[in-house]
């Protein structure tokens, strides 16, 4: 009796001793990664001309990290959900910033032939290229007037201009961008004419943009077609759970209904994937 009293309360000391190094470990190495990414987070927003602090950043993924899976918990008393939405909340954020950043280089090039066309005004009305350049950062719409007036701080810092034009080049990673940077630069090196180099380059991105809005517009219905299937299988399982609560029961309870769920979560990922990839044209 000695023996199996001592051998239980081993294990059970061994038991807290493990529980303790992993929360202690996992709590270091998450706050880690908390700091670490509203670290980053904070360098992307401020590059994006969006500034705020790197603690409201990480308050704010915790707030959204316990309060996801407690609202879920709340909701469906799922275990395999709660799970979902904790890594769902746990890897939000870079979607999130990646999605910023997308929807802002959109603008960006939205704006960008409009800007050049002013520019180009500028030039032909006997203004000097930092003057055409202020116009476009004073006139102009964020996000394309942010960029200009950085690249005109730096010229007025003493940054040669083709650095300062390479500095807004990877600040804005578009090809448009870089063609209207290397127009720009081989100007001013072989001395050609700007305006008209401008304004070809203007017309260029414009027909790019009408083309590849044609081609939006065409491929819309394959990738709604690809929403709906796959959303389908969600809904299905909603409206049976409301229906037949019992009979759909297993498949939250069950270990082989979490199974089910999770084969399904794949295969409607990679369907969907697939059908992006085919309805997704690079012009």
């Amino acid at each position: 009796m000695n023996e199996s009293s001592f051998v239980i309360a081993a294990i059970f000391l061994a038991m807290l001793a493990l529980a303790w190094v992993v929360l202690y470990f996992g709590s270091r190495w998450f706050a880690t990664r908390q700091t670490r990414t509203a670290t980053s987070a904070q360098a992307d927003l401020e590059g994006m001309f969006i500034f705020t602090d790197a603690r409201r950043i990480m308050s704010i993924n915790l707030a959204v990290l316990i309060a996801l899976p407690i609202l879920a918990w709340v909701l469906t008393g799922n275990l395999v959900l709660v799970l979902m939405c904790g890594v769902l909340a746990f890897v939000a954020p870079r979607f999130v910033l990646r999605f910023i950043a997308q929807r802002r280089l959109r603008q960006f090039e939205q704006q960008l032939p409009d800007a050049l066309m002013m520019i180009t005004g500028a030039l032909r009305a006997g203004a000097s290229l930092p003057i055409a350049l202020d116009s476009v950062a004073t006139e102009g719409k964020p996000p394309i007037s942010q960029e200009f007036a950085l690249l005109l701080r730096e010229m007025r810092l003493g940054v040669d201009f083709a650095v300062a034009l390479e500095s807004m080049e990877r600040r804005v990673p578009l090809q448009d961008l870089a063609l209207v940077t290397a127009g720009m630069a081989l100007s001013r090196e072989v001395g050609a004419n700007l305006a008209e180099t401008l304004e070809s380059i203007a017309k260029t991105i414009r027909a790019k943009l009408q083309m590849e809005g044609k081609i939006r517009s065409l491929t819309a219905q394959g990738k709604m077609q690809g929403l709906v299937m796959a959303g389908l299988p969600v809904l299905l399982i909603a409206v049976l759970n409301v229906m037949e609560p019992e009979a759909m029961a297993p498949l939250f309870h069950a270990w082989y209904g979490w199974v089910t769920l999770g084969v399904m979560v794949v295969t409607i990922l990679v369907g969907y994937h697939f059908i992006r990839k085919i309805t997704t044209i690079d012009v």
